[in-house]
């Protein structure tokens, strides 16, 4: 049984249609890439997984179960499925350690002294145990980004979605962010990841699927996508991202 599935979703904003009939299988531990043109439906294939945006057909399946119908507790399932963002979203009154610790006091109802021990072992694991007490205007985009994944991980996710989280970051940053994503890869984590990084995408990821106003027209493993594209249209986009 996949971990994620995805059956004929499709998701409209007015008489736009952003996701139009999407099938993808994540398997438990597999990096399941999404290129494509901004515009795509990457993003809203994301938030439509984490149950931020309903979906108007089709049906999302985690370890088996319906996430997807009507009326479900989306906190339940957004405890399971973790999703970090471009941007940052940090409190800016609040240190790095009293953002990571905000969501699981409220949701996993722990006190901060049984909570504390296990979000300074994500500080450490992650490279920012002498950054838990700044606050982010003290942290670089990199640094931000990375307490943004701490904040995602500290809820005990079994997947994890990552949305172009290293688009607004100085190309100097980015390594050190995708560095995070190899790691969290290498202990097991499930993932979906929107991104524009095709070299990272060709080299981490177990699947590749590329999007096309909203449908996944071409998938398969990086070799497969990057280097022997059938599609016409998945053609034209590697040879404009890739130059």
């Amino acid at each position: 049984m996949p971990k994620l599935e995805l059956q004929g979703v499709v998701k409209r904003f007015g008489d736009r249609t952003v996701c139009d009939g999407i099938n993808l299988t994540v398997d438990e531990g597999q990096m399941v890439c999404l290129i494509g043109a901004s515009g795509s439906g990457k993003s809203t294939l994301l938030r439509c997984i984490n149950l931020l945006e309903p979906i108007e057909d089709g049906a999302i399946f985690l370890d088996g179960e319906d996430i997807s119908i009507p009326g479900l507790n989306p906190q339940s399932v957004r405890a399971r499925i973790g999703i970090v963002f471009q941007s940052f979203n940090l409190f800016p009154h609040m240190t790095a350690l009293e953002n990571v610790m905000l969501a699981p006091r409220r949701v996993r109802g722990l006190t901060r002294a049984e909570l504390q021990p296990e979000v300074e072992a994500l500080f450490a694991r992650f490279g920012l145990a002498d950054r838990m007490h700044n606050y982010p205007d003290q942290l670089s985009g990199g640094q931000q980004q990375r307490v943004a994944i701490v904040r995602a991980l500290a809820m005990q996710p079994e997947v994890m979605l990552f949305d172009e989280i290293t688009s607004a970051l100085d190309p100097q940053l980015v390594g050190e962010v995708l560095d995070v994503l190899l790691m969290l890869k290498k202990q097991g984590m499930t993932m979906v990841m929107a991104t524009h990084e095709m070299g990272f995408a060709r080299e981490a990821a177990d699947k590749i699927c590329f999007l096309d106003s909203g449908r996944i027209i071409e998938e398969g493993p990086p070799e497969a996508v990057f280097d022997h594209p059938s599609h016409q249209t998945t053609q034209a986009f590697l040879a404009r991202a890739l130059k």
